[in-house]
Order: C-alpha cells, then sequence, then structure tokens
C-alpha cells in the first residue's frame, strides 16, 4: 500500500472576481486580445484595474492614512493574539489587501482579542474563526 502524505494547503495569492461586461465593450476586448495587445481576457481587465489604481494612487493613499489602516498583506497568530490577551488589550482590524488569521488560532482567542475587522479585499480564516467574530466583520 503506498504511503499517504498530506500535503500542505497553499492559499490563493488572489482573489477571483466576477464582473458583468457589455457585448460590445466585450468584442472590444477580444479584438485587442486577439491582435496581441494582451495575452487574454484577464490580463485586459488586470492591466485596466492597475491603470485606474495608479490614476487614483494619491487618493488611496490619504484615505488609508486618514482611516489609520494597513496596506498589503496582514497575518495575525496565536503569539501576537495571546500577547494581546495577557495585556488586557483588544485589537482593532483593519486592513487594505489581505488579512490572515493563521490556523493555529482558536475562536475563544480569536473572540477574546479582536474587537472588529474591517478589511477591503480580503479576508482568510478558518470557517470557526469567521463564525466566532461574524458580528465583529464589517
Amino acid at each position: 500500500m503506498a504511503e499517504v502524505r498530506q500535503l500542505r494547503d497553499r492559499q490563493p495569492d488572489n482573489e477571483k472576481i466576477t464582473i458583468n461586461l457589455g457585448f460590445v465593450d466585450l468584442g472590444r476586448v477580444d479584438l485587442l486580445v486577439q491582435e496581441g495587445f494582451y495575452s487574454n481576457r484577464s490580463d485586459f481587465i488586470r492591466t485596466a484595474i492597475r491603470k485606474q489604481l495608479d490614476t487614483h494612487g494619491e487618493a488611496v493613499d490619504r484615505s488609508i492614512e486618514r482611516h489609520t489602516m494597513e496596506l498589503g498583506l496582514r497575518d495575525f497568530g496565536r503569539a501576537e493574539l495571546e500577547q494581546l490577551r495577557a495585556a488586557g488589550e483588544i485589537l482593532h482590524i483593519k486592513v487594505v489587501g489581505l488579512a490572515r488569521i493563521h490556523a493555529d488560532v482558536t475562536p475563544d482567542l480569536a473572540r477574546a482579542t479582536i474587537g472588529s475587522i474591517t478589511v477591503l479585499g480580503s479576508l482568510q480564516a478558518s470557517p470557526d474563526i469567521k463564525k466566532a467574530l461574524a458580528d465583529r466583520i464589517q
């Protein structure tokens, strides 16, 4: 009998979104792909989104500063949350990007240390953690 080993779960490094696009616009995108300007529809859409984000970059930066949010990837693990609990502090998570609550965090620890979660982007946590913090996720 062959040895079975569990592979580490790989977290995606992006989030899938769905958009609705009119037929004419879609045809124009397909034409640009056909002509070789973009490798596929997704490449066109990613490029267009990045261009818009660059156009509004200063406004995004000012908003992040105003709301005291962290930009990028922010991980929250058991050790950090246990330190907060020991100090009697409550964490208010505000992230633009990806916030991850590690698998070693228990629902009880999360409820004891996380007062609120605001994520503009994606929150990755176990279903148990999301359920325990459902009333705190905005």
